[in-house]
This record gives C-alpha cells, structure tokens and sequence, in this order.
C-alpha cells in the first residue's frame, strides 16, 4: 500500500483533520522555522525534481508538517456514470460542475474534499479540477501552459490554508487559489481559469440531462457522503481571523470571487441578482435556493442550505469563484470587497 492508497477508517479522517489542526498550529507555533530563502530539507529529498531556487514566496508562508506529497491522493483516472442514474447523493449535494463543447460533467464535492485534484480532458481541453476544503475554494482551470499540457499532485502542504499542488512535468509548486506556479522553473506562470459552476446535483441534471458524475474508483477508499469539516462554517477556529476584514464580514463568510473583487453572498442571497457593469466587463450574478454546505453537518445531504451561484456574460458562464472572506483577503490583500 502506498501513501496515496491510505484506506478509508481512521486513517482518512485523521490526514485531513490533521492538516486542519497542523495548519491551525502553525499559526502560533511553527514546527519548521525556514529562513525566507531555506526550503525545508525534507523537501529536497520528497521532491528532487523541484528547482528551489526559483520562487515568488517566502517558504516560511508554506506549512510545512502534516500531510506528505501524494497523501491526499488526486484522481488520475476518474470514473463516470450518467449523472440521472445517481442514486448515491441527495439531489442539493454540491458539486462542481463543467460544460465544455457539448461535454458537461460534475464533481460531487463529497469526492473532491478527499481527494482535491482531477486530472481529465473535457470537450477536448486538458482540465484540471481542484478543490481546497479549508478556503472552500473550487476552480477549474486548464492545465497546458507555455504549449505543455501539466498533470499535477497534491504536495500535502498549504499556505495560507489553501492547497499547494506540484506539477509531475517540471516539479513546480502552484497555488490553488489563484492558479499560479509559486516554486520552481514555472514560478510566476498562470493557468488560464475555466468557467465552471457550484452548484447542486439537481441542478446540474437539470441543465445537462446527458451529463457524466463523477464517481469513486472505489467507493470503500474514503467515508464518501460524510465530512471531517464538521461545524467549519459556523464555529471555525479563531485563527482564520487573522487576515483583517470589512466590519460586517466575518472569516467563515463565503464571497463571490471574480478577479480582485468580491461580494458576500449573504448580499447576493437578499438581492437575488447583482448586476455588475464596469469598463473590463459586464456581468449578472444571481443566486437561488437550493444547496448543502459541506461544512456545517457530519452527513452532507443533511448540510445548511447555501444556495447555488451563478455568474454570466452575455448569458454565457463566467468564472467565478465561491469562497471563505480570509482566503480572498489572504491572496488578495488589496481586493475590493463590495458590501451593497
């Protein structure tokens, strides 16, 4: 058995809720104090193929104890079944959904927060799906940059409690929030970010009847339909609070995020629809009842209704991204949050 085959038990609860605690106490307390140029020596041994010497960060922002490379285990050959044909998730479960020339699939966020990254091809596109459950962020972006197609893994570490992935082609670390190369020889370059939605299983069958859903390449490898991120939205640890915020918006609220500007979606649940009109691009955002949250309940069909985000142009899907207030505040430090 390898390290990304750990089985299911108290093995997999404990990894994520590992990296949970082990981010959380390295906010006070660092297991591994790196000068801003010193990467970690385990490092050099975990990935030989990384060049350290090229980075945009200072690798004291990364965390670096828990989790190993691979230990969170992406999805390197993902399984489908026609999404009407379900009968394992209850219709408001969330997933992250995608359409491209026709191809619709969908993630089911149950499967995602075990395993964090799908390498696939939609509609012809080399797409990497990710999703970080500690920031709620879910992207999609695609994976050929510079005219080489990238598949990637999970470092096991993260920075400001969001997912570092490497790339296998060059060793490279990005971040998943923003789809940037952070370590290594791509340092500085970007994926290019895909529309996609968050939204709930009814929904994405009732937009794509023909579409695929994504599911377990072995349904006892993880406690699928169940979530260690239990009360995260309601009661999350005091730490979050560390990247400072409008009065009004709290750590654990979840925003809209499009580019450097972010609303609450408390704000979009009262308008129902925003219409965003600017000199870069003109936009509506709308929202409707009619989704869990995998972050309040042990069993996610039983989560909170968040309801479902849409974001168009020109009635065609826009990306956008739905997540924690820290984590925009955290990677976009001099974003504009819009409050009415």
């Amino acid at each position: 058995m390898t390290s990304g085959d750990l089985p299911y038990g108290m093995e997999g609860r404990k990894l994520l809720r590992m990296r949970l605690i082990l981010a959380i106490l390295a906010i006070f307390m660092p297991f591994s104090v790196l000068a801003e140029g010193t990467p970690d020596p385990a490092w050099l041994t975990e990935f030989p193929e990384t060049n350290f010497k090229k980075t945009a960060i200072a690798f004291s922002e990364i965390v670096t104890d828990g989790p190993r490379r691979d230990q969170i285990p992406p999805i390197h050959n993902p399984q489908y079944i026609a999404a009407a044909a379900d009968q394992e998730l209850g219709p408001l479960e969330p997933v992250l959904s995608i359409m491209i020339k026709g191809d619709a699939r969908a993630y089911p966020l149950r499967i995602l927060l075990w395993h964090e990254i799908v390498n696939e091809v939609i509609g012809g596109v080399p797409v990497l799906i990710s999703y970080c459950p500690l920031c709620n962020s879910g992207v999609v972006f695609d994976r050929r940059v510079n005219g080489q197609t990238l598949n990637f893994g999970n470092t096991g570490r993260i920075r400001h409690f969001d997912m570092v992935m490497y790339d296998h082609q060059t060793g490279s670390w990005w971040q998943q929030f923003t789809g940037e190369a952070i370590i290594g020889d791509l340092t500085s370059s970007r994926m290019k970010l895909l529309p996609a939605r968050l939204e709930s299983l009814a929904k994405f069958r009732a937009r794509a009847p023909e579409g695929k859903l994504l599911v377990p390449n072995d349904k006892s490898a993880r406690p699928y339909g169940l979530t260690p991120y239990k009360n995260m939205d309601s009661s999350a640890p005091r730490v979050f609070n560390r990247y400072p915020l409008p009065k009004g918006v709290t750590a654990m609220d979840r925003v809209i995020v499009i580019g450097n500007e972010a609303w609450p979606l408390k704000l979009l649940r009262t308008k129902k629809k925003v219409e965003i009109k600017s000199t870069r691009v003109d936009l509506i955002m709308s929202w409707v009842a009619g989704q869990n949250s995998i972050h309040d309940k042990q069993r996610i069909a039983d989560g909170r209704d968040i309801g479902n985000v849409i974001v168009t142009k020109d009635g065609k899907d826009f990306p956008y991204d739905v997540t924690f207030a820290f984590a925009f505040k955290a990677f976009r430090p001099d974003g504009k949050f819009h409050l009415n």
